[in-house]
């Protein structure tokens, strides 16, 4: 089924973190739009996630380790593993969760 992104819903998760989202049978793709200076606390979920950046600058935190994560650049999430981010400029970021999450439909 074709899509337009930007006719998708757009939900806010979170103060300066809005998405919309996509869900197959096993996945659920996120179009995350953050505000500079957004924040992510850390938290954890079943779900392994893919995060990557198509605008923007991202400080993401897996499991203590620190990255900046950049366009071009991707990032694994392991099921369980905590978390966090905060974005040091506007960002855009593609999540993929894998089971499909059921609390963003």
């Amino acid at each position: 089924m074709l899509q337009e992104i930007s006719k998708i819903k757009l939900k806010e998760l979170l103060p300066g973190i809005k998405g919309r989202f996509v869900h197959t049978v096993n996945n659920t793709i996120g179009f995350i739009e953050l505000e500079e200076g957004a924040i992510l606390p850390e938290h954890y979920h079943t779900h392994e996630q893919t995060t990557q950046v198509t605008e923007g600058k991202l400080k993401i935190t897996i499991d203590g380790e620190t990255e900046i994560v950049e366009p071009g650049m991707i990032i694994n999430i392991p099921s369980n593993i905590p978390h966090s981010a905060i974005a040091i400029t506007p960002c855009k970021v593609t999540d993929i969760f894998s089971p499909a999450r059921e609390d963003y439909k």
